[in-house]
């Protein structure tokens, strides 16, 4: 799974030259600008929250002596767990609102790979597709919060807390990814099919899922291009996925040998 994990980060490193060459960069404008508006929303939430959790936070502190610095530090440290809340929701706010545009990207992808129409083989139309991916994306949210809440709990252990951190990561990462490539898994699995799909090949999901956690960690560029070269990315990954086991046809890359072509 490891090799898969690299391989998964590595289709990063021509997702731009891809997006250029497909002329791809119109159907990521609204979802630029959503990416954007939804991260401020977060940044000024923690900012004007943070206050009033911190003092709550600080009412544990029985004492005079000392009792500045601890809403001081109250308020910092709910500032950090407001905005870590908000990024946590981040990503699967942003891929069920960019569904929408994510599947022409995906079908274009899919049609320079393969040289025939992508087809929608499930859900025809757009009531289907919206359906599938509300649940999908509860599904999501729901098994990642399962993990993610006993993770945290192992932060309060000394020395665990240091693999929980990483743990945590990868948790994020893979659900990351989960919905990076769903966006062209949806047109050829059940949504049971995809869950299994995923299940399987968990290492390309996390590696996809990683490139996009740490796009986040750039200022106000990051949060711009995280859905272009993530799914752009994920899409390369799930064509190779397909079109290789599709009954045997195989069409001749790997993952990351597509993006070295172009």
């Amino acid at each position: 799974m490891i090799r898969d994990i690299f391989n998964g980060l590595q289709v990063y490193s021509g997702a731009y030259s891809l997006i250029s060459k497909l002329k791809l960069w119109k159907y990521f404008v609204i979802p630029m600008l959503l990416s954007l508006v939804v991260f401020i929303l977060i940044f000024v939430s923690a900012y004007g929250l943070s206050d009033n959790l911190g003092e709550w936070m600080a009412g544990v502190w029985p004492w005079e002596f000392g009792s500045t610095t601890f809403t001081v530090i109250s308020t910092f440290i709910a500032g950090i767990m407001i905005f870590f809340l908000g990024v946590f929701l981040f990503k699967h706010i942003i891929i069920a609102l960019s569904s929408p545009f994510m599947g022409p990207v995906s079908e274009k992808i899919e049609e320079y790979y393969t040289g025939k129409p992508a087809e929608n083989k499930i859900n025809p139309t757009f009531s289907k597709q919206l359906i599938r991916g509300l649940r999908l994306g509860a599904r999501n949210l729901f098994k990642e919060l399962l993990y993610t809440l006993p993770i945290l709990l192992l932060k309060f252990i000394p020395v665990v807390n240091i693999f929980s951190t990483a743990l945590l990561f990868l948790v994020q990462a893979y659900y990351a990814g989960f919905g990076n490539m769903d966006y062209t898994l949806e047109r050829h699995f059940t949504y049971r099919e995809s869950v299994d799909f995923i299940r399987k090949n968990r290492g390309l999901a996390i590696g996809n899922g990683i490139g996009f956690m740490l796009l986040l960690l750039i200022p106000v560029v990051g949060v711009v291009l995280v859905l272009p070269l993530s799914v752009t990315s994920a899409s390369v990954i799930a064509v190779d996925l397909l079109f290789d086991d599709d009954e045997g046809e195989h069409i001749g890359f790997e993952p990351f040998e597509i993006i070295e072509n172009t």
